[in-house]
């Protein structure tokens, strides 16, 4: 095991980057602690699979450092890293048998016979694949090829990470959850560190005790999922995480707060006077929809609005609402009536309303 450490990171697929936009990743430092879980959250092309590519050394980084326990790894190979990578699709040879396929690594690395029986048997027995030890690969599914791609990488007592590029692409969708759980009771069970990239949210709460959040080749944010719902960082985290995701409002500065066309939205006195020292024209607030409050009344703290949609989920209802031409979702329980064209009251409890400048969360001085 290893704590991995990325100094002043940046990549560029072109040889001669003219700007920002011609880097996957921009310079960027982040450390993955030894032994954690964690997840590599992010849309498509956000630059997850090149950062997992350089810290196995596939790619070499334009620019900064790799670390492992404070030693600069550059220029080893993926071999000499000893980190095991598993792929979107299985990486297993049909013709061996599956007791083959988890041994390749432990005879390459000329580990003795009995140690190697007694480890594939365990890993195995882990995967839950044991009675298929004797088949060969090619006769399994696609899910069972991918428990033994997997078992290659935890096979190996040497390793110092095993890093997961979206694993369960290929598996399927009544599977997933099974193996998502599984591969957080194999890292309870031999405490690896590992880091697991995807662009889903739940595969990334589900597995990881902390998460870092991707856009635009830098990482906005690293935190519990949690953190990440409750205290987004950054506008694309609020959008991003949820279902649906944060309500975002761009707004401008007034006397109490700001206001979007004729709505006035009060702030915290802090945020005001925060907001006044920066210069910044983009100004966003944002609410998740959990937390906005729909009520049949009025009062001095509510707003008027137009129920426009509603969607009934089963548990709960997603109601949609347009207040001065602003369409926002509310999440509210079953039990919520109202009907469509009619008009609603809702309310934006201020310790649940966020003030972005710049897509950066504005946070209360300590």
């Amino acid at each position: 095991m290893a704590e991995i450490q990325l100094k002043s990171l940046a990549h560029s697929y072109s040889d001669k980057p003219g700007g920002p936009e011609d880097y996957a990743i921009r310079q960027l430092d982040h450390v993955w602690h030894e032994g954690g879980a964690y997840a590599l959250l992010g849309p498509s092309g956000c630059g997850k699979s090149t950062m997992l590519n350089i810290i196995s050394g596939l790619v070499q980084p334009s620019e900064g450092e790799v670390l492992f326990d404070g030693k600069r790894v550059n220029e080893l190979s993926p071999r000499d890293r000893n980190i095991a990578q598993v792929f979107q699709f299985p990486v297993v040879y049909d013709s061996m048998t599956v007791f083959d396929n988890l041994a390749f690594p432990l005879k390459n690395n000329k580990i003795p016979k009995s140690r190697i029986k007694a480890r594939v048997q365990e890993i195995a027995e882990v995967l839950e694949i044991e009675d298929k030890l004797y088949k060969k690969a090619k006769n399994l599914t696609a899910d069972e090829k991918q428990k033994v791609s997997m078992g290659r990488g935890l096979v190996r007592e040497d390793v110092s990470a095993i890093l997961f590029d979206e694993p369960l692409t290929v598996i399927d969708p009544q599977l997933k959850w099974k193996l998502r759980r599984k591969l957080k009771q194999i890292h309870e069970q031999f405490d690896i560190t590992m880091v697991y990239v995807t662009h889903d949210q739940l595969e990334a709460s589900t597995f990881a005790d902390k998460i870092a959040v991707m856009y635009g080749g830098q990482i906005v944010q690293f935190g519990t999922p949690t953190e990440l719902f409750e205290q987004p960082n950054h506008t694309f985290v609020g959008y991003f995480i949820g279902s649906p995701g944060m309500n975002l409002v761009e707004v401008e500065r007034s006397a109490a707060g700001v206001r979007f066309r004729s709505t006035q939205v009060d702030l915290a006195p802090w945020q005001v006077e925060l907001l006044k020292r920066l210069t910044s024209k983009n100004i966003k607030i944002g609410i998740r929809p959990e937390f906005i409050q729909l009520s049949p009344t009025a009062s001095d703290d509510t707003y008027e609005a137009e129920i426009l949609d509603m969607e009934d989920l089963g548990t709960y209802k997603i109601i949609t609402v347009q207040l001065d031409q602003q369409e926002m979702k509310v999440r509210m329980n079953e039990e919520f009536e109202g009907a469509i064209g009619s008009r609603t009251n809702l309310s934006f409890p201020q310790q649940w309303l966020k003030l972005y400048v710049d897509e950066f969360l504005v946070q209360e001085p300590q």
